[in-house]
């Protein structure tokens, strides 16, 4: 019996453990699924004034309304969609009825149409606040020189469209913008994985039970 108390040890405790493991992706699987449902909730809201002093924290994907004026200055944003491909992001300044320069979002236009004459002027603009994260450590530096920007980074795009660091994206423009496919906040790059993890922990688990009941059985057939 000695010789099956350490196979049995091992294969006890190392299934336990990634037992336990899958369980927590599981609680954590809940715990991603109310929160992207609660940002969700927050990115639907009915549209409010712009704030006066917006936070990155606390009006975070904040629905907003806003009149004002875009400017005929573009920033290009390098960006791929499933539906069209690749193409860029067209970020210009907005002035408000109020005299505040944000920057604007106003969403995709594809790769031939990026030096496109489009609207500006006059418009009522229906969008969520935002701070993207779209930079990673294999994005490329922005080149502002050649106008050609690899991530919304907004200190970098408010200073060379002289506008507060503050992004208003795109839902809807009031007239509409011909040619330009608005791109609204949305949970799709919040990454949820936990299911994946916990698949893959419980999987090993099965494995590692099935792996010790194989080591348990040999070690029975050299005692016989």
């Amino acid at each position: 019996m000695r010789r099956f108390i350490g196979p049995l040890v091992i294969g006890i405790a190392g299934a336990a453990v990634l037992i336990a493991l899958g369980v927590w992706q599981v609680q954590r699987l809940q715990w991603k699924e109310a929160l992207l449902a609660d940002i969700e909730a927050r990115i639907a809201a009915e549209p409010v004034a712009l704030p006066a002093a917006p936070d990155p924290r606390a009006d975070r994907y904040l629905p907003v309304r806003a009149e004002g004026v875009i400017g005929a200055e573009e920033l290009h944003v390098l960006v791929s969609t499933k539906t069209e491909g690749a193409g860029f992001r067209i970020v210009t300044p907005f002035e408000t009825e109020g005299g505040r320069r944000l920057l604007l979002d106003r969403g995709f236009v594809p790769d031939e149409a990026k030096g496109a004459e489009r609207r500006t002027g006059p418009v009522a603009v229906t969008g969520n606040l935002h701070w993207p994260d779209d930079r990673s450590s294999a994005t490329p530096e922005n080149d502002p020189g050649d106008n050609f920007w690899f991530a919304r980074d907004l200190d970098q795009m408010a200073a060379a469209l002289n506008t507060e660091p503050v992004l208003l994206v795109v839902r809807q423009e009031d007239p509409p913008a011909p040619g330009i496919m608005p791109l609204p906040v949305d949970t799709s790059g919040i990454p949820n994985d936990h299911l994946e993890y916990a698949v893959t922990w419980f999987g090993l688990a099965a494995v590692w039970v099935a792996m010790s009941g194989y080591l348990l059985w040999r070690t029975a057939r050299r005692t016989t």
